[in-house]
């Protein structure tokens, strides 16, 4: 008789690895993304002017939606799940439009439009088959590159303390950051086997403990968090406002070409191989479902998270299992406040030393999709142009400042808008041609100019 050892690598997405070998690989999912999860709705009741038991509730419910939406997402409930080694949780994508859209009509009113943004989604994945020509590698290549850069501020501001911060740009802070960052790179490059593929966690465990050498963590968050807390269905009453449901429609679109470009950055720098129409198909039915349905429980909308795809495409772990003790973890954090304020305590520079190169490698996986396309004159053409306006405009926010302040907030906070649209019309608008093709073009034109130079010389010796 034979016998056959389960599958327990961490580089097969139907592996099953030991746990003491997962979740180590899993915390780094964790850490990567929890910040991200509780910052969004603590932005968007500051704009609303919540009370801190709103703020609390939101962080409670954006955590279980991060959970449940991942679990969706890695395992799949019928048609619903791309089933690929991905992340997802409430996005930074739709903070500038959450923020307007709040600050007028408040919560109610972002979580109505937020179902209507939900359906949409949807609506995106159930034609999926019929547009996704629409967006070659050259243009998902694009909006990856350009959100891998879009995060570059972010990566930065974390390392000098945080936005608003006290003690911004402090030394201290850029000293923890760097130590992290070092640790990071020292160990993904120069240790072997398994350490290997811990490096983020590595140098967040050493960042930490400089840290809290150095006074800068601070535990209220956990003493302040309570212990045991459920969600609740309908806990603010939902209003549906014509401007703020176009707004946020539109940026539920925009986000589904991001999901897109997420989805083929981890299975190009995870899987080496684009995913397939049912994989995009199921990815943004699964994410307009969870942010419909999750609207009723107050979650914010969801995303897949790149800074997880960058972590993905760096250690090419894509075991579902490590990704799914993430997603557990999101949900007994939400169910256990009090567990999950442990993670909020990780000061943001260690959060941005350590994940600073995890969105240089989102970067990169633009550019190896971008280059799996011919690189003819055309699809350079589309590339740096969608490239030059999207990050010149977020570099200079003020050229749009006699713009509508929604077309603002859409197009000057979200460089990936300006991509995604310049890059989808350029594809549909400029005419196809390969390489050979200009190729062709070109040794047309010399023969004619030949053609030119001769006849004259001809006509004078025939003179």
């Amino acid at each position: 008789m034979s016998t056959t050892q389960p599958n327990q690598s961490v580089f097969d997405f139907y592996g099953k690895p030991s746990l003491g070998k997962a979740l180590p690989l899993s915390f780094q999912h964790i850490l990567a993304m929890i910040m991200g999860t509780v910052t969004v709705p603590i932005i968007v009741i500051g704009a609303v002017g919540g009370s801190l038991a709103e703020q609390m509730l939101l962080i409670q419910i954006s955590l279980i939606a991060a959970g449940i939406s991942t679990l969706i997402q890695l395992y799949g409930i019928g048609r619903f799940g791309a089933r690929l080694p991905t992340i997802f949780g409430v996005g930074f994508a739709y903070v500038p439009t959450l923020v307007a859209v709040g600050a007028q009509y408040g919560i109610g009113g972002i979580l109505g439009a937020q179902i209507i943004g939900g359906v949409t989604m949807m609506l995106v994945g159930l034609f999926i088959t019929r547009i996704r020509h629409l967006f070659p590698p050259i243009v998902a290549g694009t909006v990856v590159l350009v959100i891998g850069l879009s995060l570059y501020d972010i990566a930065i501001h974390y390392m000098s303390g945080g936005v608003g911060a006290s003690d911004y740009g402090d030394p201290r802070n850029w000293l923890v950051a760097i130590v992290t960052l070092l640790v990071v790179l020292g160990v993904s490059q120069f240790a072997r086997g398994f350490m290997k593929l811990a490096a983020i966690i590595c140098g967040i465990g050493v960042g930490y403990v400089l840290a809290l050498m150095l006074g800068m963590v601070d535990f209220s968050p956990v003493r302040d968090a309570g212990w045991v807390s459920a969600p609740r269905l309908m806990p603010f009453e939902l209003e549906f406002h014509l401007a703020a449901i176009i707004s946020v429609v539109i940026i539920c679109v925009v986000n589904s070409v991001q999901t897109i470009g997420d989805l083929s950055a981890t299975s190009v720098g995870g899987m080496n191989r684009e995913p397939t129409t049912r994989e995009l198909f199921g990815g943004l039915m699964g994410n307009g479902a969870t942010t419909a349905v999750g609207s009723l429980f107050g979650a914010m909308p969801t995303s897949s998270y790149s800074q997880n795809v960058g972590i993905v495409a760096m250690t090419k772990v894509t075991c579902r299992f490590v990704l799914a003790l993430a997603a557990v973890f999101m949900l007994v954090a939400g169910l256990m406040p009090k567990f999950g304020a442990i993670m909020t305590t990780i000061p943001y520079p260690v959060l941005g030393g350590a994940t600073i190169t995890v969105f240089g490698m989102i970067t990169m996986t633009g550019i190896q999709l971008i280059t799996k396309d011919e690189l003819s004159a055309r699809n350079m053409t589309i590339a740096s142009l969608a490239l030059a306006l999207s990050m010149g405009i977020y570099a200079v926010p003020e050229a749009i400042e006699a713009f509508p302040e929604m077309l603002q907030l859409v197009v000057g906070g979200s460089p990936i808008v300006v991509a995604a649209g310049v890059a989808f019309t350029l594809n549909l608008v400029l005419p196809k041609r390969s390489l050979a093709d200009e190729a062709a073009e070109r040794e047309e034109m010399a023969r004619k100019m030949n053609e030119e130079d001769a006849a004259p010389a001809a006509e004078s010796r025939a003179s």
